[in-house]
């Protein structure tokens, strides 16, 4: 006599994250058949160096899209390794079904797979877009298999100097609801990152810049912060 075993929690954490991938393939694939005018753009908007002398730090924020104006399927790669201690801070890649909900407004949602600090499978809700003053805003919920939900909002904003020369201060704040005591989380804000990039576009699409960053981390064992100094490239087409 065959026993059929109920679901656990961690079955249907993975069911779901699947589902979401499968619904936004299949309305992609949709929407691919329905609007030959698509829009296909990638940005890296960070591929940096940062440094405070002791700590060597290489970061990297990419993106890909892929849509037209109403529906679109993002790809989303954030990451940090340490080049002095050889490992990563963190690392992942998000899968996004983003639809418009208004002129500057997309609301997304996906799944996204944490490679470190620990392998997971995350559900993804946030929103994307222009708020007034022109600062761009990219936030996201996590919502892991064990129902830890974690945040990020990331804010910033260009000046430009002249023509070519961009001032950009940037924000980005990491939360979390509970501790996650697996990941060493502790409740609450578990990293801010606050400084300013000045860019120079050689051309509109490949841009080196320099500037400074201010961090703050803060976790079940350890509290960290400092001031370190970025160079990176930013690049988009």
């Amino acid at each position: 006599m065959t026993v059929i075993q109920p679901f656990t929690a961690h079955d249907t954490a993975r069911i779901f994250i699947i589902a979401v991938l499968a619904g936004v393939l299949g309305i992609s694939t949709a929407m691919a058949e329905e609007d030959a005018l698509l829009i296909n753009h990638f940005k890296a908007e960070r591929l940096e160096y940062e440094s405070n002398g002791k700590l060597q730090m290489f970061k990297w924020d990419i993106q890909h899209r892929v849509g037209n104006d109403e529906h679109k399927l993002w790809i989303k790669s954030e990451g940090d390794y340490s080049g002095d201690q050889g490992i990563f801070g963190r690392a992942d890649l998000q899968v996004l079904y983003s639809r418009n909900i208004s002129t500057f407004w997309d609301f997304q949602v996906g799944a996204r797979r944490a490679f470190e600090p620990e392998r997971t499978f995350d559900a993804v809700i946030g929103f994307q877009g222009l708020a007034p003053f022109f600062i761009e805003v990219d936030s996201a919920m996590f919502i892991n298999e064990k129902g830890n939900v974690l945040g990020r909002l990331s804010l910033s904003k260009d000046f430009l100097l002249t023509q070519r020369l961009i001032l950009q201060p940037r924000m980005e704040v990491n939360i979390a609801a509970d501790d996650v005591k697996n990941r060493g989380v502790q409740s609450g804000i578990t990293e801010f990152e606050t400084g300013v990039r000045l860019r120079y576009e050689i051309e509109r699409e490949f841009a080196p810049y320099l500037g400074f960053d201010y961090v703050e981390e803060e976790s079940l064992l350890e509290h960290h912060h400092s001031l370190r100094f970025v160079l990176g490239l930013r690049v988009w087409y």
